[in-house]
């Protein structure tokens, strides 16, 4: 899974990218495109790395990719930004919540609004060319065409297509359009160290939800110098903020949110791993998370929860007490379930 971290000039974009990801990836201004990853904490795999001793642990990974803002102000997202967009599975935009070094107070609901009108524009353009052409190929009475006005009308009103309700068959339809503002957006309010505790202000968060967004304050430059503490450090600096825990979870968490993603583990004497995938995905899209043959091959899959394996001291005895399953191709893999594929080669 890959989000898209972005922002205007001087929001802290990249700090907290960096802070995020561990990386060091240039200061303000900085027009790269930057790739990182976030390592998913999960105390599910410390306690079944300490249970089966394996030569390697691996835990979940988001993958990020730090999106170059506009080149000035009041310029909009150029065409290799919105190409960046469109090939990350949601964005999580990072707005100021803290007065700028020449006093420039902030408005983190307006970073907001343009950023989603950015969108909007975007998609605007895409439904009136498909829609122009329908009405060339004289199909203005096709479904597609009627999906397409409703749309249009959503955009046309300024409204972002996340906010709309969508039926099963205009998921399917308009799926290929890879509409921008459909995907699932996190506001990211960057706040003064002061107020690195406080939660998103009210007018932020009435924005947010009123676009269909979730939202998550924190202090990027305190996250930054977080991040450099020897962990012995760390309790006492985050206790001194307020904090009982880095930004860095709190941040993965409304990512998995965000995008609906749950973890199933795998585990053995070689590897014990946590793997992602979407709420609501079968066993054989779970098994093709591990490689591909798994998926074409799969036969069922051996199913022991979490905590089940806890709640009989280990594999071994969930065995005995019946809780392992043997699965089929329609089970739909839970948060937290232990996965051994069978499949055939």
């Amino acid at each position: 899974m890959k989000a898209g971290l972005v922002g205007y000039a001087n929001t802290g974009k990249t700090k907290l990218f960096d802070a995020l990801t561990g990386l060091h990836k240039g200061g303000p201004g900085a027009r790269h495109v930057n790739l990182g990853a976030i390592r998913v904490p999960d105390a599910r795999v410390e306690a079944l790395a300490t249970a089966y001793k394996p030569r390697k642990t691996t835990y979940a990974e988001v993958s990020f990719v730090d999106v170059p803002g506009p080149a000035g102000k009041g310029s909009g997202l150029d065409a290799e930004a919105l190409r960046l967009l469109a090939e990350v599975d949601a964005f999580c935009l990072v707005v100021r919540g803290f007065e700028a070094a020449d006093g420039t107070p902030a408005d983190a609901v307006r970073e907001l609004r343009d950023f989603d009108a950015e969108l909007v524009l975007h998609d605007l353009a895409v439904a009136e060319k498909r829609l122009d052409r329908l009405r060339k190929e004289q199909r203005k009475g096709s479904g597609e065409y009627h999906e397409l006005e409703r749309i249009h009308g959503e955009l046309d009103a300024g409204r972002p297509l996340r906010a709309m309700t969508w039926s099963e068959a205009e998921e399917k339809e308009m799926g290929h359009f890879q509409f921008l503002s459909r995907r699932p957006l996190l506001v990211v309010l960057n706040v003064a160290e002061g107020a690195a505790a406080d939660p998103p202000s009210p007018d932020v968060q009435a924005a947010a939800r009123e676009r269909g967004a979730g939202v998550l304050a924190l202090c990027a430059s305190a996250e930054a110098e977080i991040a450099e503490l020897d962990p012995s450090e760390q309790p006492e600096f985050l206790r001194s903020l307020g904090l009982s825990e880095p930004a860095r979870a709190r941040f993965i968490r409304a990512v998995y949110h965000l995008l609906d993603l749950v973890s199933f583990f795998t585990v053995g004497e070689d590897e014990v791993r946590a793997w992602t995938i979407r709420r609501g995905d079968r066993a054989p899209r779970a098994a093709g998370r591990i490689h591909s043959d798994l998926e074409r091959g799969f036969i069922r899959a051996e199913v022991l929860h979490y905590e089940d394996f806890v709640a009989s001291g280990g594999e071994a005895k969930a065995r005995h007490e019946g809780k392992l399953r043997l699965e089929g191709k329609e089970y739909v893999v839970k948060d937290g379930d232990i996965l051994n594929i069978r499949f055939s080669a």
